[in-house]
Order: C-alpha cells, then structure tokens, then sequence
C-alpha cells in the first residue's frame, strides 16, 4: 500500500514518543444489555476529540446502535429517518441520496467514516457502525470541502478486551434474508492485542417488479476486521479492513405525471430485469493514538478506499406527457467506474492554562488523494429498445465497457491545516475558535481559501447550554462544467460558498438522562449547482445544470433523546424549514426539491419488564417539490412503525427475538426523487429476527 507522504512524514515525527508513561489509553468495553441507553452525551465528529455535546456550539444529532438494532434497519437511509433534519432523495440505481437542512449531501464530501473523507456513491454497510453523527450546518473548518448542511459521521465498531459473540438472523415477508457475524475480545492474555470481525450475508427481494414479472433482487457480502495493539502503557496502534461486494437489479424510480400521481402501477419498474449494477468497495487504514505526556496527545491516521463498479443500463426515458401504454425509449450502455480515495491527517490536542483560562486546543492538517476513471460504450442507434407495457421484453445488447468508445480521467490532491481552540472563562462561559487554510491542486484548476468558525457557549447550570455561532463552508469546483451530456457542458463555474449562523439550546434532565435541544439557523449558498434531467433529450443530451445565485434556508429544530422514565425511551425531532433559491434570474423564489417546509421523526421504546420491550414510530414528511420549477407537489405523509423484542436466556445465552411491522396502516406515498426517478414507499412490511450472544 502506497502511503500518504504526509502521512509518513508525520509518523516519524511522532514515533520517538511512542513510548511515554504518563497516561493510559483508553479501553473499550461493550454492554451486556440488549436494553442499553438511547442517547450518549459525546461526540467525535463535530470538534474531531470525543467532546460533550453541552461543550460543543452545534447543533449534532448522535443515532445510536441500539434505535439501528430495533429498527432492524439494513440501509443508512433507515437509520437517519430518525433526524427529522434529513430528508431523503432519489434512490436510483441501488444508492441513497439526503438532504440535510435542505442542501443535498454530495456523495465526495458530505459523509466521514472515522473522520476521514468517505467516497459514499454506495449503500453504506451499516452493521460495523457503532452510531452516526450528524454534524448540522458548514463543517469545512476541520474536514476541508464540505456542504452548507453539513456532514454525517460514521463512527465504526471497535475491538473490546472482552469476548463477544453475536450471531443473527432477520427475514421479511417477500424473502429476503440477512445474516450477522459479530466476533472479537482479546487475543492475548494481557489483553494488549484485540481484534473485532464483523460477517454479513444478504439476499433481497424487492416489492417492485419489472415488466416480465421478474422481482428486483439484491446480493451483499460485508467483511470487516478491525485490530488493535497497545504498542505501550500510552500507545495505540490500529489496523483495519473491510470489504462490501453488492450486486442488484437497477431500479431507477417511477415516473409521476403533473398531478404527482404514478404512471401505470406502483410496482412497475421501467428499466429493463437484466440492467444491474455491480459493486465491490475495500477499506484499509492504519491509526495511531499517542499520549505525549498527561496533557497531550496526538491521532494519526491514514486510509485506502477503492471502489470499481460496472453499471449495465437500460436507461429508459420518460417522454413529454407520457401515459401509460404509450412507447418509450432505452439507450442501453455499460460503464465501468474506479473511485480511489487515499486521506491522511494528523491531530494534536493538548490542554493548558493560561493565567486562569483553561484552552482545549487542537491543531491538525489532513490530506486527500483522489483518482477517479471511467470506461463506457456508447450505444449505437440499432441498440436502442423501443417499448410499452405488454410488449417481450428486449434481450439484453452485446455492449461491454472493455471495449470502451469513451474514457476519461480525473485526480487532484486536497490538503488543508486548521486550529481550533475551546477556551473555557469560568464554569459558565466558553469561546470556540477556530480556523482553516485550504488548497485543491487540479489540472487547470487550483483552488484555496479561508474558512473560519465562531462559537459562544453560556452554561446557566451543569446541564444546560445557550450558545452563538458562526462558520463558514467552501467547496472548489472544476473552472468549467465537464459534462458531455449536459447541454451547459463547458460552462464556467464558480467556487461555492456558504456562511451559518446558529443559535441553540442544549438541557439534560433527569439526572442527565434525557436532552432537549433546539436551534434556529440561517444558511446562505452561494454558487449553488442545480442539475435536471430534460424531459425532451437531445441525442445525448440528458440533462441541464445551471449555477443558481445564492440559495437561503433559515429553519429551526426541536429534538429530546434518552430515558423519559426507567422504562420509557424516546428519541424524538422536528424541523421547519424555509428554503428558496435567492438573486437567481431563472429560480428566483423557487424551492429546492425534496425540501419540506415540515418534518418530524419519534421512535420510541417502553419496557414493559426486564424480557420484553415495545416500540412504536411515526415519521412525517411534509409537502414537498418534486421539480425546481415547483410545478408538481408530492403530498405529505406520515408513516407509523412498531416492533416488539423478547428476550430469553438459555444455558446462559442470551437470545432475543424481534417482530417490526413498518408502515402499519399500509399508507400510500411518494418517497425522495423527481418526474422521473422518485422513490414508491412501500406498503405495509413485516420482518422477523433473532439473536444469540454467547
């Protein structure tokens, strides 16, 4: 493996000090309880240290393991419907697409694992993750280029001194299945040497049909080994690797007239049974963490991310005013893409005093080494498929990317270096600040800036935060356009830019066990990208991107997570939001798409005794655009789940049983996605697991 240069650089510097005495690392351990907390009061995403969320002046929503457990959730999209400041967009082509705050999450810059940058165009494998983040409004003062809505982190599952054993099962009434190995405790005596192996086997088979009757259907395979070694007393060392293999049929979305009502049946899918995407994703990395002395420490890490996919597609067009039985067109293709992402970064956090003032200081850079290559056919004119409903489906063309007719290759380096200093007055009052400095090297595009952040923290009590804060965000482009198929191709492009400002409260009651928080913010964007597809293609022109103005969203969030009572868990949110597109000659006033005024999530869970635990859900999404020209409305909905779990034990095993039924009142809605590619909710669903730890 080819390491960063940075990353070797500063590895040496830090080596001679692997050694100190002076401190102990940390040791994870792991509860025994099915029936753990719903709420942690730290997070290492938004300040890259594990700080307390009342020290933090963001608003951060932590989703932990044990609402994922319950929820029997499979995909990340399951996991984040419980923050009502995500929405979901389009689903197509087997990956998931958010908006937080109402800006898209980019699939480059809007996703860490770990902290580092994560290449995300995948279903992310959600089974080695031990919570998620979500860091709310411009996080590029620590993470370089990222989006005005913010970031998702994903924290992963670390080995523990301990032995564990998990093995689980979990099946729904169409057949599909999916199986869980979680393994790992120490491998010494001393316990110096640990490890954690996570094992997955998934089969799905989808509600929605293509139109030879062929059900979609989906093929996983997750490997994951992380292992740590304690070098010394002080020292940690940290290795890991992961593998996700995932092949299924493509399924690009339904198509919905003016009305937002479906064409045809909701079950239809128009691509044709044998379009698939093929998927396989490798994550490797080394992490060190070193006690300097008892008030200094430093982190470094490194990881190798590849990601090949080849995607055969049928590539069916919606045409203008398209009902159903009339023809529609397909111009098959096959293309290969290879993503690889090297990052690195180096942080070193250290606490002191000066003349009375305590300093939480951190200071860091980070690095990102991208590569990206494309291979693609392009079809000719007697490989295009003319189809309506009742016709033999077309055989699948002999096209293949190995011989491509299109190439093309991007790659720039991205590094930045930051500081960020939490100053604590008194017990009550606190400042946050911080800075970044930025530089993208590309081929005919050079960029760098300047980013800084701003917070005031006010603790009336122990258990209490009011904070202010100001940051600001940068995301460099290309200085044209590179799209062949976009009629825009060419265009000159400006940097976008983004500003916050965020004022919030933070209360933990209960001796702790429960937090509310609330937050107003008022996001600017600049330079935003707005991208359609065309309803009426030119050849291969499918699509018109433009750069809109600016585009403001002010909003405010309510949310409450913990223990109610001893037995009554909750983790609950809302967000209203105001978003328009501003100084845009073509968008002025216009919405953003998939970007409700209203949304709302609750997820709750009471115990009813020590073996059996209820659980009951309703998620709302209100009216929202399904194109920029804010012609067509997609209705609001709210979608009710429940589940139960038993939990027994057998010669000293602990095995729990689980029953979900989601949807239970079988509601009709229109999920993320436009005019041609939006997302069918599914009708009401039942899955079945089990569990057994030894």
């Amino acid at each position: 493996m080819k390491l960063n240069p940075l990353f070797i650089a500063l590895l040496a510097s830090t080596s001679a000090n692997a050694f100190a005495n002076t401190a102990n690392i940390e040791r994870i351990e792991v509860k025994g309880s099915y029936f753990n907390d719903y709420k942690v009061d730290n997070a290492s995403g938004a300040m890259r240290t594990s700080t307390s969320l009342l020290d933090t002046a963001q608003s951060v929503t932590v989703i932990t393991d044990t609402i994922v457990n319950e929820q029997l959730a499979t995909t990340l999209g399951e996991v984040l419907t419980n923050d009502a400041s995500l929405t979901a967009g389009s689903k197509q082509r087997n990956r998931e697409v958010f908006n937080l705050r109402g800006f898209q999450l980019s699939s480059s810059t809007g996703y860490l694992r770990d902290g580092h940058q994560h290449w995300s165009h995948y279903q992310q494998p959600i089974e080695i993750l031990e919570q998620v983040e979500v860091i709310k409004g411009p996080s590029s003062i620590l993470y370089g280029q990222s989006g005005p809505g913010g970031l998702v982190n994903m924290v992963t599952k670390k080995p523990t001194a301990q032995t564990l054993f998990s093995a689980s099962a979990d099946v729904d009434q169409h057949g599909s299945t999916r199986f869980m190995l979680d393994a790992g405790g120490a491998l010494t005596e001393a316990e110096d040497l640990r490890a954690r192996g996570v094992l997955v086997k998934q089969d799905v088979e989808y509600w929605r049909e293509y139109q030879n009757g062929d059900n979609r259907e989906r093929d996983r395979f997750l490997g994951a080994l992380v292992v740590d070694y304690d070098i010394s007393d002080n020292a940690l060392v940290r290795v890991h690797y992961d593998r996700t293999d995932d092949e299924a049929g493509l399924d690009t979305g339904a198509w919905i007239d003016n009305d937002a009502n479906i064409i045809g049946d909701d079950k239809t899918i128009r691509d044709m049974s044998w379009a698939f995407t093929d998927i396989t994703v490798e994550n490797m990395g080394i992490d060190f963490k070193v006690f300097l002395t008892d008030n200094w420490q430093v982190n470094l890490g490194y990881n190798e991310q590849t990601f090949e996919r080849q995607r055969f597609e049928s590539a069916p067009r919606k045409p203008s005013d398209f009902i159903e039985g009339d023809s529609y067109q397909s111009r098959p293709y096959d293309r290969f893409d290879d993503w690889q992402f090297k990052t690195a970064f180096i942080d070193f956090i250290g606490e002191f005093e000066t003349v009375g003032v305590h300093h939480q200081l951190l200071i860091g850079a980070n690095s990102l080494d991208y590569y990206y290559r494309q291979m693609r056919t392009v079809p000719s004119r007697e490989d295009y498929i003319y189809f309506s409903a009742g016709q033999k489906e077309s055989a699948r063309p002999n096209i293949s990317y190995k011989t491509p007719d299109r190439t093309s290759e991007t790659e720039y380096d991205y590094y930045g270096v930051y500081i960020q200093d939490l100053i604590s007055f008194s017990p009550e009052w606190q400042l946050s600040l911080g800075g970044r400095y930025d530089k993208q090297s590309k081929e005919n595009s050079n960029n760098e800036s300047f980013v800084p952040k701003v917070g005031v923290l006010y603790h009336p009590h122990a258990s209490a935060t009011v904070y202010a804060s100001y940051s600001e965000g940068f995301e460099p482009q290309n200085e044209t356009l590179v799209n062949t198929s976009d009629v825009n191709n060419g265009m000159k492009l400006d940097a976008i830019t983004s500003e916050q400002k965020e004022v919030g409260v933070k209360w933990q009651l209960f001796d702790d066990r429960l937090m509310l928080s609330g937050a107003l913010f008022d996001i600017s964007k600049t330079g935003t990208l707005v991208s359609e597809d065309l309803v009426n293609p030119i050849g291969d022109i499918t699509s018109i991107t433009t750069q809109a103005g600016e585009q403001r969203h002010k909003g405010f969030e309510l949310a409450a997570q913990g223990a109610a009572t001893d037995r009554l868990f909750v983790m609950a949110s809302t967000m209203y939001l105001d978003a328009n597109y501003e100084r845009d000659e073509k968008l002025e006033g216009k919405r953003p798409t998939d970007a409700p005024k209203w949304s709302a999530s609750l997820w709750t869970r009471y115990e009813l005794n020590d073996a059996v635990a209820f659980n009951a859900g309703a998620f709302y999404e209100g009216e929202r655009f399904a194109d920029n020209a804010n012609t067509v409305t997609k209705e609001g909905y709210t979608r009710v789940d429940i589940g139960a779990t038993y939990k027994l034990n057998l010669n000293n095993n602990d095995i729990n049983l689980r029953l979900n039924i989601e949807n239970l009142f079988d509601k009709n809605y229109l999920a993320g996605g436009g005019l041609n590619n939006v997302t069918v909710g599914e009708g009401t669903s039942v899955r079945l697991a089990a569990q057994f730890s030894f």
